[in-house]
């Protein structure tokens, strides 16, 4: 007869492939139908229940899950994937609710990786809710309940003006404690629902304790950033922490429901329990992080996202936090020191190597040092978290908007300066998200690129593929490879300013790239900048560039 409420999310969003987040978003950027190319199914690790429900989906539809509990009797209420639809939706379904995390793949990762396997593809995300979202299931019984989407990224059907053509009642964007409970019932009693509910940051308060288990064992630290940065919807929003013991009844939540990883998930690390202006409060994170660990049935603690600039401001923190963040990753490499060779990865968006651009757009990532001083900061950042084996995973926004050559090329000149680093550097094209400073600007186009943008592009996943998959093997398929595809699809894709950035990745001699390139590997002359003794912190400190929470 079917559930009255169904909530539902994509098999490559609730995916635990690999147990590795970034490998699961990495692969989220492959097209559909080259999933064959890398031997693997996403979907074969989802898991369900003896009844069919989801054993686990992403954090944001728990939440929404355990505000619903809080009404609604557990009979009255399924999550699941979509395989399982038909299972619960049924003439007795009165509304549901759909994930979408990045429902288009249209945010900044996604929109460029999918192009080069030829213009027109569909990444993998975005396939998957396609298929969610025209399940037979739902189009069977679509004349008796109401559909509402919502998730980080509900905002991309609206751009592209989705909501007719998938029927969808209400879209919800923005964080939805304080308005999902009222949507959900006045969708179940029949009444109309707004077409669109804009969703603000809520009180800690108000966010409910889980239920059941997350993805990855997502449990939720602070919300929020407040740093400003103009091309992000989330640093506009203060930041607030949840309470310990809200966190530890999340997390235990998790491991009854078989979870022995946590994903400790914020915006900022460092923000956990700030102090005035920004300020790291590092006994209130260690004991956080060390309470998540003891946790009985806890195996595995991993960070999620930081900010370079209290990493060097507090390098003691680091230290402080190490023997839980790095002695309980998942993550090993042979080059880490560690008698495990563990290594903790966090997620740190540099963006750019421009104090120019980094002062227009992001000033407040760096404070309490002034823009000028990024690349300094950088440096010294990476310096203190290599050392404490802290591998950190760095996105760079390429193609922003008024970016000149001379951006670019400071931005390679500190990409050369890490060259011996121990890192992930991930370069995206900007995208102009909604909800932001930046929303109106017009996206980054691939073939746009100059030969300088293409170089810091590959120059990048050169340096990962030296890095995590530096094999005789991989070298040599990449060397036959690259040319292959510079001639049969990139040439006439993105245009001939690819062509010589490509050849590096395909490990090509360098003797026979440095005339058309601008950082010379084949000499290796001294970096123009490198790390500093210390950062002295400005007397503009006093007071941060944007308001603190």
């Amino acid at each position: 007869m079917g559930r009255k409420i169904v909530l539902a999310a994509s098999r490559s969003e609730s995916s635990e492939y690999l147990r590795s987040t970034w490998r699961q978003m990495l692969l989220a950027t492959l097209p559909s139908n080259y999933l064959r190319l890398v031997n693997t199914d996403p979907h074969l690790d989802n898991e369900t229940r003896a009844d069919g429900q989801a054993l686990y989906v992403p954090n944001g539809l728990r939440v929404i899950e355990s505000l619903l509990l809080g009404r609604f009797a557990p009979e009255d209420i399924a999550v699941c994937y979509p395989d399982q639809l038909a299972q619960f939706v049924g003439p007795e379904t009165r509304v549901v609710g759909l994930h979408a995390h990045n429902p288009l793949g249209i945010t900044f990762a996604t929109d460029i990786y999918a192009q080069f396997f030829g213009r027109g593809q569909q990444p993998m995300n975005a396939a998957e809710f396609q298929h969610l979202i025209e399940h037979p299931a739902l189009a069977a019984h679509r004349n008796h309940f109401k559909l509402i989407v919502g998730g980080p990224g509900a905002w991309q059907l609206e751009r592209s003006h989705k909501l007719d053509p998938w029927h969808v009642d209400c879209l919800v964007d923005g964080e939805g404690e304080d308005c999902a409970l009222d949507l959900f019932e006045r969708a179940v009693r029949g009444e109309p629902l707004p077409r669109k509910v804009s969703a603000h940051s809520p009180n800690p308060s108000v966010i409910p304790r889980l239920r059941h288990r997350s993805t990855f064992g997502v449990v939720e630290v602070t919300r929020g950033c407040g740093r400003g940065c103009q091309f992000c919807s989330i640093a506009l929003r203060h930041g607030a922490s949840l309470p310990l013991d809200h966190i530890l009844d999340n997390v235990r939540v998790q491991v009854a429901e078989g979870a022995d990883t946590i994903l400790v998930t914020t915006e900022d690390l460092f923000l956990y329990e700030q102090g005035p202006r920004f300020r790291t409060n590092g006994a209130a994170l260690e004991k956080m992080l060390r309470a998540v660990a003891a946790v009985e049935g806890v195996k595995h603690v991993v960070v999620t996202h930081g900010t370079m600039a209290p990493v060097v401001r507090d390098p003691d923190v680091i230290e402080r936090l190490s023997p839980v963040a790095v002695d309980l990753s998942i993550h090993q490499h042979q080059l880490s020191t560690h008698p495990d060779h563990r290594f903790a990865m966090l997620f740190i968006g540099l963006e750019t190597g421009s104090p120019r651009l980094f002062e227009q757009f992001m000033k407040g990532k760096s404070y309490p040092y002034k823009p000028q001083q990024w690349p300094e900061v950088v440096l010294k950042g990476m310096q203190i978290l290599n050392r404490q084996h802290w591998f950190p995973f760095c996105t760079w926004i390429t193609g922003l908007p008024g970016e000149t050559r001379e951006d670019t090329k400071q931005s390679l000149d500190l990409l050369y300066a890490l060259k011996d680093a121990r890192w992930c550097p991930v370069p995206t094209l900007f995208v102009p998200l909604e909800d932001t400073r930046m929303g109106r600007h017009a996206a980054a186009q691939a073939p746009r690129l100059t030969d300088l943008q293409w170089e810091f592009f590959f120059t990048c996943w050169r340096y990962n593929l030296d890095f995590f998959r530096n094999t005789p093997v991989i070298q040599w398929r990449f060397h036959v490879g690259v040319p292959l595809y510079y001639c049969l699809l990139g040439h006439r894709t993105f245009g001939p300013n690819i062509k010589y950035p490509l050849l590096r990745l395909g490990h090509f001699p360098e003797r026979w790239l440095r005339r058309h390139l601008y950082l010379d590997f084949h000499r290796m002359p001294p970096p123009s900048i490198t790390v500093p003794d210390v950062v002295p912190i400005p007397e503009h400190a006093s007071r941060p560039a944007i308001p603190a929470a």
